[in-house]
């Protein structure tokens, strides 16, 4: 007892166990708060949230232009001309404006009307949230005829705000680099992610141009729009037959509960023939993935009116059943957006609207906007409501098929009887591969781990869900088999038998099928089906596709698969490793196995970085030769000039050097970002002459890969790539006649190349057969164990995006799928003719 009363004594809790986390630590600590998550959802949305800033400019009236630039280092660039941010000394804080909304926490011009009468930034937690989750972040703010910038690292100033050049424009530019201490899994910006979003705010805000550029893809787009979401309602119906051949548009205000400013309510909503809908609901140009208020309010208002209209014009009789909020949605699409002066979220990230005014406030405008149109267009009402009422019958087919379906999986023995279940029960331990034809079930079937591993054979091709209606689909036996074994119910409906992702027997539903024309056929037809009617096994992360290994590589008695190119480029390096020796040779030093791999893993990604340096007309090697051995940095610009014939490249160590050159050559601020073109005089003649000044971005990102080299032990006349001066070299074993063979490595190249010409030495390489022909060990081996395979998971990155190609490819409309084949058929990866 005693022991135990000591132990308490010691556990005190008193003012010392109390922390206050100072500036920006509380965002560190807990990340998840403010940006979502730190995988790829929390990386996305910090792009988001500076975004968000920039459109909160335009709502106000001031910006017109947003440019988001993807850097190949990892970094992030967002530019608008808006006012940019206020930068004098604030009064009461007695620091400037611009690092008090960057490192403060709730400070910024929202909390009051004075700045901005609407914004999606309410809580002042946004741009200043992105600073603590990033290595580095550095504001440029032009304003006031001076550009002015501060830099920052994880949430902490590291130069204080300083004017850096003058100009007569106005705007922010924010820089980042996620850090990869809070963004452990990836730090990789997703350009089709990006897309989506920035196009949702092109359509939402009309008249502002929005463009993304990546410079890693060499991918660019640039979104405006005038006729804002009236325009978005026909994007999302892109190869799909509209029943009107315009949407029906309308909006409508009233004053908010608290009686400062207005709620504004948007609506564009068109039908198609069509079995599935697609509703997007925005407030303040937010995208509510929940939903809110607004929502429910729009369709509650567009259920009744509907019922309404029918019952009054007769066109739904006195004894039949009204129709439901399901069926009046079925071919809808529907884009829904509010503007609230004083919008409440559920979370920092905005999914859900809760105002509980905005839905009154809805229905009240829907309602009688939708009753004015039906009655001033009353054959489009009527084909409309005809449409519902089909759809309302159908829907009851559907649901008399499926509970046939659900019967028959209670009743007549539960599974069907072609799948080989697996003995394991948990569904996170338990896999479905989905196989094409009985004979590759059979090899499936051998081959599997009967404790975890499931088989489901599927004979011919699957049922083109995008051309039926849900009462034939559930009418295919192969269809009927798949349901019945994933066990989730589907459709978007509620009631028995709806889809419900609890449900699911399996947590990795993987399709398996060759790498031929007909297996991409097969897994095209099965990825429609899932993403029509079981959609939320994709959001969860349930679905996969096998990966065939692309190549056998063997050397003396090891064999081993190779997924694709970049694998082999690994291994090779992998294997160059053997038998070498690295060397230092001023001093002797002998590298270990281990160093050596870890220098290897630098390398590569700085020969990835070098890549990138060359759209600027400049080479890694180039690039290297200009580091500065004393204060281990690399120029942060350059200016790539031609006059005439003749090219010149020069380096500019900081803003500053960039600065005085551009003076020099009387070029202002303003035209940095494009080249500039003109004539001069040359020895008593006049020749054309383009500068253009390019900020290396990767600059940051290879200093850092520079000093981890050389506190391996790596000094910096590796870098200089010239031959006489090399201090290392590699000893290599040539092979049969075991000779040692010594090369001079000079630069990351040579050292690269040098370990990839050894590791092919004596390797023998084969590409693959497909998974028709592999017995059943060799496809346990090369597909199904779980230790050497190669899934792919199947996400939905742009839902609009993936909506229209399935439309389009599985759709009835011939024209643009021949478009698009002939435009993509050189693009085609895995598929063997």
């Amino acid at each position: 007892m005693s022991e135990e009363k000591n132990i308490k004594k010691e556990e005190k809790y008193d003012s010392s166990q109390i922390q206050k986390l100072e500036g920006l630590e509380g965002v560190r600590k807990r990340p998840d708060m403010y940006i979502g998550d730190t995988n790829e959802r929390g990386l996305h949305h910090c792009v988001f949230e500076i975004v968000d800033n920039s459109i909160d400019e335009s709502l106000a009236g001031y910006c017109s232009e947003i440019k988001v630039h993807l850097h190949a280092d990892g970094s992030c660039s967002i530019q608008d001309n808006g006012r940019g941010i206020p930068v004098d000394v604030h009064p009461k804080h007695n620091m400037p404006a611009l690092e008090l909304v960057l490192t403060n926490l709730h400070a910024g011009g929202k909390f009051g009307k004075g700045a901005y009468q609407v914004s999606g930034g309410l809580h002042g937690v946004g741009a200043k949230c992105v600073n603590a989750v990033s290595e580095w972040f550095v504001a440029e703010v032009r304003r006031e005829e001076k550009i002015h910038q501060m830099e920052f690292s994880r949430g902490i100033t590291t130069q204080k705000m300083k004017v850096i050049g003058s100009c007569q424009s106005t705007g922010t530019k924010v820089t980042f680099l996620p850090d990869e201490q809070i963004f452990t899994e990836t730090r990789e910006f997703k350009f089709d992610v990006l897309a989506k979003r920035l196009r949702e705010l092109a359509f939402l805000n009309p008249g502002v141009k929005i463009s993304l550029k990546e410079d890693k893809g060499e991918r660019e787009q640039t979104f405006v729009f005038e006729d804002g979401i009236s325009e978005y309602v026909m994007y999302l119906n892109q190869n799909k037959n509209c029943l009107t051949s315009e949407p029906i548009t309308f909006s409508g205000e009233a004053p908010a509960e608290t009686g400062e400013g207005t709620i504004m309510l948007e609506v564009a909503l068109i039908y198609n023939d069509s079995f599935s809908d697609q509703l997007y609901a925005y407030a303040n140009s937010i995208h509510n993935v929940e939903g809110g208020t607004h929502l429910s309010g729009f369709r509650t208002a567009l259920t009744r009116v509907i019922n309404g209209y029918a019952r009054q014009n007769d066109l739904l009789k006195e004894k039949e059943l009204s129709l439901t909020g399901d069926d009046v949605r079925e071919g809808l699409t529907a884009v829904v957006s509010v503007k609230v002066p004083e919008p409440r979220f559920e979370g920092q990230t905005k999914t859900k609207l809760s105002n509980r005014e905005v839905d009154g406030i809805v229905q009240k405008i829907v309602g009688e906007k939708m009753k004015y149109y039906f009655e001033m267009n009353p054959d489009t009402a009527k084909s409309l409501i005809q449409k519902v009422i089909h759809a309302s019958r159908a829907r009851e087919a559907a649901r008399k098929a499926r509970e046939t379906v659900r019967k028959g999986a209670l009743s007549g023995g539960g599974l069907p009887g072609k799948l080989a279940d697996c003995s394991e029960k948990d569904p996170a331990k338990s896999e479905l591969y989905i196989v094409e034809g009985d004979s590759a079930g059979g090899s499936a079937k051998q081959g599997r781990d009967r404790l975890t591993q499931a088989i489901l054979p599927l004979r011919g091709k699957l049922l083109n869900v995008e051309k039926a209606r849900l009462d034939k689909v559930l009418n295919n036996a192969e269809i009927r088999s798949l349901i019945t074994a994933v066990g989730t119910g589907i459709g978007d409906h509620e009631g028995e038998g709806a889809f419900d992702a609890s449900k699911a027997r399996y947590h990795k539903i993987i399709i398996m099928t060759d790498a031929d024309v007909d297996g991409a056929h097969i897994r095209t037809l099965l990825l429609t089906f899932l993403f029509r009617q079981m959609k939320g096994l994709i959001e969860n992360g349930f679905v996969y596709v096998a990966r065939p290994p692309l190549y056998k590589i063997k050397r003396r008695k090891t064999e081993q698969y190779i997924q694709d190119d970049a694998e082999m480029s690994k291994i090779l390096l992998s294997l160059g490793c053997e038998d070498i020796e690295f060397k230092r040779k001023s001093d002797d030093y002998l590298f270990p196995e281990e160093k050596i791999k870890i220098l290897i893993e630098q390398f590569l990604k700085i020969e990835a970085l070098g890549k990138g340096i060359q759209r600027y007309g400049c080479t890694l090697t180039r690039l290297l030769a200009q580091l500065d051995g004393k204060s281990e940095s690399l120029p942060r610009f350059l200016a790539r000039i031609r006059t005439g014939n003749e090219e010149e490249i020069r380096f500019f160590k900081d803003i500053e050097a960039k600065a005085g050159f551009m003076l020099s050559q009387n070029i202002v601020e303003e035209n940095e970002l494009d080249s500039v073109s003109r004539e001069i005089e040359l020895n008593g003649l006049k020749v054309s002459q383009r500068i253009s000044i390019h900020e290396i971005y990767e600059s940051y990102e290879i200093e850092k890969l520079l000093k981890q080299c050389h506190e391996l032990g790596i000094n910096y006349t590796l870098f200089s790539n010239k031959e006489e001066v090399s201090d290392y070299h590699i000893v290599t074993n040539s092979g049969a006649e075991n000779k040692e063979e010594t090369v001079d490595i000079f630069s990351v190249i040579n050292f690269l190349e040098t370990i990839r010409k050894q590791g092919r030495k004596g390797l023998q390489i084969q590409r693959y057969k497909g998974l028709g022909e592999m017995n059943p060990k060799q496809l346990f081996e090369t597909t199904m164990d779980p230790q050497k395979r190669s899934l792919i998971k199947v996400e939905i990155e742009d839902a609009i995006a993936a909506d229209n190609i399935f439309t389009m490819l599985m759709g009835e409309e011939v024209p643009p799928r021949r478009a698009f084949i002939e435009d993509n058929a050189l693009n085609v990866s895995f598929l063997d003719a």
